[in-house]
């Protein structure tokens, strides 16, 4: 039976999902728009295909996991501390991605830039404030005031700079790589690759990439525009979500410490690496989910740094 913290992980999962598919439909959706009819019958479609997604994942999520726990009246559960806040950050990252997938997709159908941005840009916020909800009727757990401020504050990034810059300057990105821990509770930090991608919060960073040049220099630098600096954070020796396991079906797990790490790296921001190709322009924006491979510099709460030559 799924546990809460394997429920959280699987929402991640439907939730990129999710993104990627907006964004490849972005793809179709642009056009060369010459009139409002146009625009109208594109935007139309877009808002279609959204809430079409929105019903069948909602639909999908509540009847595979939901239906079968016990439910109860509308109740409120503290979180806060699973996971050193590895999972508070993913949903801010995933609430963050997802708003960027519905500004691109309305913005592609040829919506004006402030509408794009309000409901595209709130997307996020709309899928996992419905999770939220679910959560709250759910005996097993509840509604999570943690998760809905992280949630918020992923959305409120992408809305702030597009508002603010009309781009994304600072953007938040994930990376993955592979611990020894999912060996010791692969029912909860995943039995195989795809679901440790997931599931195993000891593999997963997070991370805050800004853009040098469009932060601190005038366009007409020659510096390189794609080029960011990353600051990453991760966690690792967690085998649970507020206190690490002891045994698994009888077998003992070794003693880990838990502790947080915190990255200095350098990064790649796709979508200003200038091409005329179309596809190649959406292939970089789904690319810019992820933190591309550079060396790092850690430093870790057992007071330890730590240099990568090259860090996933």
């Amino acid at each position: 039976m799924t546990r809460p913290h394997e429920m959280k992980s699987l929402m991640k999962k439907w939730l990129l999902t999710v993104l990627l598919i907006l964004s490849v439909l972005s793809v179709s959706a642009q056009d060369t728009l010459s009139d409002n009819a146009r625009v109208r019958r594109n935007v139309k479609i877009v808002i279609g295909t959204e809430a079409a997604l929105y019903a069948a994942s909602m639909t999908g999520l509540y009847f595979a996991w939901y239906a079968d726990y016990p439910q109860s009246s509308f109740h409120f559960y503290d979180d806060n501390g699973e996971w050193l806040q590895m999972d508070k950050i993913g949903h801010g990252v995933t609430s963050y991605l997802v708003g960027t997938g519905g500004y691109e997709l309305l913005k592609a159908a040829g919506l004006d830039e402030k509408r794009s941005i309000w409901f595209g840009g709130t997307l996020g916020l709309a899928f996992l404030t419905t999770i939220e909800i679910f959560d709250g009727f759910s005996s097993g757990w509840g509604f999570s005031w943690g998760d809905m401020a992280a949630n918020t504050l992923g959305s409120g990034l992408f809305i702030g700079q597009q508002f603010l810059w009309h781009e994304q300057r600072i953007i938040l990105k994930y990376s993955f790589h592979t611990t020894e821990f999912p060996n010791y509770r692969p029912d909860v930090l995943g039995s195989n690759f795809l679901q440790q991608t997931i599931k195993d919060y000891n593999g997963q960073t997070y991370w805050a990439s800004f853009n040098l040049k469009s932060l601190f220099m005038n366009r007409e630098s020659k510096f390189p525009a794609w080029l960011n600096v990353a600051f990453g954070y991760g966690a690792d020796g967690m085998t649970g979500g507020f206190e690490n396991a002891t045994e698994y079906h009888g077998n003992p797990i070794p003693t880990f410490n838990r502790i947080r790490q915190f990255y200095l790296s350098l990064d790649v921001d796709f979508t200003r690496i200038p091409t005329k190709s179309k596809f190649l322009k959406y292939t970089f924006k789904v690319l810019n989910i992820f933190k591309f491979p550079f060396p790092a510099l850690e430093y870790n709460t057992g007071d330890e740094w730590v240099w990568h030559w090259l860090y996933f």
